[in-house]
C-alpha cells in the first residue's frame, strides 16, 4: 500500500531516518510528475468559487427548501435534488485523509473555512489522471476540485469531483490524524502545522481577529482616531520595563524598541487630536511565562477632558460590547470559572483591597518604618530603596491579585509607582489611577494623566534617582515630552490594554503563547533534539 493510502505519519515523533525515507518517496513522486510534464509548483492560480463551510450550508438550505416544496413527493424531491448537480462549484484545499475504494476514492479536503468530503471516481476524472492521483499524490497535497455538491448515501454532504488538479506538493508528512500535534513546544515552533492539524487553534486566531476588529469599530463609533507612532525611539518611556536596545547605523545613534505607546500619544493630545488610540507591538526585555512574551500587542487610548472615572466607564462598556459581539454573550468561561462581564465591575481602592485580603490597613500606616515593620511581620520581601507606597504595592501583589477573579477595578495607587499620573487632590500620596483585574490578571492600566510639566519633571527626577540605585525599569527624563507639556495638555484620561490577555480571556486560553501566532522561542542549535521549557517559563 502506498503512503498516501495509509494513515499519515506522526512526523514530529518519528526518527529522522524515517522522515527522510518518507520525504525521499515524495521527492521521487515529484520527479515523476515533472518528468510526465506536470509540475505542481508551476501552477500560478486556481479559480475558487466556494468555501467548504458555505457550500455545506448552502446545500443544506436548498435541500430543506426542496423537501418543503415537494411535500413528501419523493420522486419530485429526487428530481429537484438531481437538478442541483448542474451547479458546478470549484474548491481548493489540503488533503487531510484518504480512503481508497478501488476505482472510487474519498478524500477529506480542508480549506480556510472547514473540511468537506470529496468523491473522486475514475470514470469522472479520466483513467490516466486517476492513476496519477493514486500513485503520485499524497495526504498533505494541496489540490483543486471542480464538481457538484451532493449528499452521499451515508448522509454526508460532499463534492462529486468532475475534474481535479494538483496545485502544490507536500514533501513532508503531516502528523498522524488520531494523535494530532500535541507537544506544545513543537506546536508553537511549527504553527503552520498546528493550524493545519488542530482546527481549534485556527478558531482561536479567527476570534482574535474578530476581537480586534470589534474594538476598532467600538472606538471609531465613539469618535476616536487610530494613529501610528514610532517603534524605534531614543527614550523608551511610559512604562516600568527594561527595553531592547539596538544601533541605528545611518545616524550612528543608539536607539531602543518602544516599551509603551504613551508619550507619543500624549503629544498628539497636546497637538489637538482629542481622542486617539493605537494598537501595536511593544517590546520589553523580560522573561517568558504564561502571561508574558517579550513582544506583545498593546492598545493605548487617550481622551481629552475626562479622567480615570471616564476611562473606567469606557472600559467596562467596551469589554461588555466586545464579548457580546464576538462571543454572543457577556458570560464567558475561563478555566474553572464563569466570568460575568454583564454585571457592574467591582471598584476598590488599593488600600481597601489590601485590607480586605490581608487584614492590614495601610490607611493607619503613615511612615516607612511602620510599613517595613508590618512587611517583616507578614513575610513580604522589600528592598532598601522601597518606600511606603512601594511596600503597599508589594502587599497588593502578595495578598490580593490571585483573588480578583471577577472583573475588579483597583484604584488610587501610591504615587511612588505611578510617575505619569495626576495626584489625588485630597490625598497627594496617591494618584488617580486604576488597573482592571480579571482571573487574577491585570487587563489594563489607566490614569488621569499628569499634565503639569513642573510636577512631571520632579517625577522624572525621582525616576532617575531610582535608576541610579539599580532599578533598570525606571523611566529616564524625556525633555521633548516635557516641552510638549509646557505647550499645554488639557485634562486627559488615558489607558493601556493588553490585547493578548483580552484574547486569552475571550478564547479560554491558559497561556499567552496560545493567542500569539509566533510566540518568542529560544533558538535551537542545528540538528538539536526537542528542547525543554523556555527560560523563565511557568
Amino acid at each position: 500500500m502506498s503512503e498516501n493510502q495509509s494513515t499519515p505519519v506522526q512526523a514530529q515523533e518519528q526518527p529522522e531516518q524515517d522522515i527522510n525515507i518518507l520525504k525521499k518517496d515524495r521527492m521521487d513522486k515529484l520527479a515523476a510528475l515533472r518528468e510526465g510534464g506536470c509540475d505542481p509548483f508551476e501552477v500560478t492560480k486556481f479559480d475558487v468559487t466556494g468555501r467548504a463551510a458555505q457550500l455545506k450550508a448552502d446545500y443544506e438550505a436548498k435541500e430543506a427548501e426542496i423537501i418543503a416544496e415537494c411535500g413528501g413527493d419523493e420522486e419530485k424531491q429526487n428530481a429537484a435534488l438531481e437538478a442541483l448537480h448542474e451547479n458546478t462549484v470549484s474548491i481548493a484545499g489540503r488533503i487531510m485523509s484518504w480512503r481508497d475504494m478501488g476505482k472510487a476514492n474519498f478524500i477529506d479536503l480542508r480549506d480556510a473555512s472547514d473540511r468537506i468530503q470529496v468523491y473522486i471516481r475514475s470514470n469522472d476524472v479520466g483513467a490516466e489522471l486517476f492513476r496519477e492521483f493514486k500513485k503520485k499524490w499524497d495526504i498533505g497535497d494541496i489540490i483543486g476540485v471542480e464538481g457538484f455538491v451532493f449528499r452521499t448515501r451515508k448522509g454526508e454532504i460532499s463534492v462529486h469531483a468532475k475534474s481535479i488538479k494538483l496545485l502544490s506538493k507536500s514533501l513532508l508528512p503531516l502528523p498522524e490524524k488520531w494523535h494530532g500535534l500535541k507537544d506544545t513546544d513543537t506546536r508553537y515552533r511549527q504553527r503552520y502545522v498546528d493550524l493545519i492539524i488542530n482546527p481549534e487553534v485556527r478558531d482561536t486566531f479567527v476570534k482574535r481577529s474578530k476581537i480586534i476588529a470589534s474594538i476598532r469599530r467600538y472606538l471609531d463609533d465613539h469618535g476616536f482616531m487610530e494613529v501610528e507612532t514610532p517603534m524605534l525611539v531614543s527614550n523608551a518611556g511610559g512604562a516600568a520595563a527594561r527595553p531592547f536596545e539596538t544601533h541605528y547605523n545611518a545616524l550612528d545613534e543608539d536607539v531602543k524598541l518602544r516599551i509603551s505607546l504613551e508619550l507619543y500619544l500624549k503629544r498628539l493630545i497636546v497637538g489637538g487630536l482629542e481622542r486617539v488610540y493605537e494598537i501595536g507591538r511593544v517590546f520589553r526585555n523580560e522573561g517568558v511565562d504564561t502571561r508574558h512574551n517579550p513582544e506583545f500587542t498593546l492598545m493605548e487610548l487617550y481622551q481629552a477632558y475626562t479622567d480615570y472615572h471616564g476611562m473606567m466607564d469606557l472600559t467596562e462598556d467596551m469589554f461588555r460590547h466586545v464579548a457580546q459581539e464576538v462571543c454572543g454573550t457577556t458570560c464567558v468561561p475561563y478555566g474553572e470559572y464563569m466570568i460575568d462581564l454583564g454585571k457592574p465591575f467591582e471598584r476598590l481602592t488599593m488600600i481597601e483591597a489590601v485590607k480586605k485580603y490581608s487584614g492590614v490597613d495601610f490607611a493607619q500606616i503613615t511612615t516607612l518604618e511602620e510599613a517595613r515593620k508590618i512587611a517583616d511581620e507578614k513575610g513580604v520581601d522589600y528592598e532598601d530603596r522601597h518606600k511606603r507606597g512601594d511596600i503597599l504595592n508589594l502587599f497588593f501583589e502578595a495578598f490580593v491579585e490571585e483573588h480578583l477573579i471577577q472583573p475588579t477595578f483597583i484604584m488610587d495607587h501610591p504615587i511612588e509607582i505611578s510617575p505619569l499620573t495626576k495626584k489625588k487632590p485630597d490625598a497627594p500620596d496617591y494618584v488617580e489611577r486604576f488597573e482592571l483585574f480579571i482571573t487574577g490578571r491585570e487587563m489594563c492600566n489607566a490614569y488621569s494623566e499628569l499634565n503639569d510639566p513642573i510636577d512631571q519633571r520632579e517625577r522624572f527626577k525621582a525616576q532617575e534617582e531610582a535608576l541610579s540605585q539599580g532599578d533598570e525599569e525606571a523611566n529616564r527624563t524625556d525633555e521633548d515630552f516635557l516641552r510638549a507639556l509646557e505647550i499645554g495638555m488639557p485634562p486627559t484620561g488615558g489607558i493601556g490594554y493588553g490585547i493578548d490577555r483580552l484574547v486569552m480571556l475571550l478564547t479560554n486560553s491558559p497561556s499567552i503563547r496560545d493567542v500569539l501566532l509566533f510566540p518568542t522561542m529560544k533558538s535551537l542549535p542545528a540538528n538539536s533534539g526537542r528542547p525543554g521549557k523556555e527560560d523563565g517559563e511557568e
